[in-house]
């Protein structure tokens, strides 16, 4: 079995696992915490892990099942991502163009904000993270059917509020 090696196996999972707890728990300074934790942890079970078939979708779950507690343990509000630690302005595009494009994001986040937890997370692990249903399913323990329904659900929803407020301007 393979050694694991911080530097080439778990450091370049820190911004998935991040992201996916950020999308969790809608706050940067508890997704740090659970980045931290979680790489922690994979690192303290280096030797149990090197027989695990995919790292990335056991500190993803490791993540998930973190977030999920944190959340759990306090009552949480649903926050705003901030705009500005995510956002790179594309220099191709005029100010007016990237006002519209910001304040489209801006809308897309507070609907995808506003979805349930598993479908935010299915979202987050799918569109933004990229996984295939089978690496989602093992992520979150559900099966790919769940995965795919639930990411159809929320795609739908999203889609909807987002036309809602293109044509009505709310």
């Amino acid at each position: 079995m393979k050694e694991i090696d911080f530097r080439h196996d778990l450091l370049p999972l820190k911004d998935k696992i991040f992201r996916i707890a950020l999308r969790i728990t809608l706050r940067a300074d508890e997704a740090e915490d659970i980045t931290e934790e979680t790489l922690v942890r994979a690192w303290e079970k280096r030797g149990e892990l090197a027989q695990v078939n995919s790292l990335e979708a056991y500190c993803l779950t490791a993540a998930r099942n973190l977030a999920l507690d944190t959340i759990a343990k306090k009552e949480h509000q649903n926050l705003s991502l901030d705009e500005d630690a995510f956002d790179r302005p594309d220099a191709s595009r005029s100010p007016q163009e990237e006002l519209e494009h910001s304040e489209k994001l801006a809308s897309v986040r507070q609907i995808i904000n506003s979805l349930p937890e598993k479908q935010r997370t299915v979202v987050q692990l799918r569109d933004i993270e990229g996984l295939s249903y089978s690496e989602i399913a093992a992520v979150t323990g559900w099966t790919e059917e769940v995965v795919k329904v639930t990411l159809h659900r929320a795609r739908k929803f999203i889609k909807l509020e987002y036309l809602k407020l293109e044509h009505h301007g709310l």
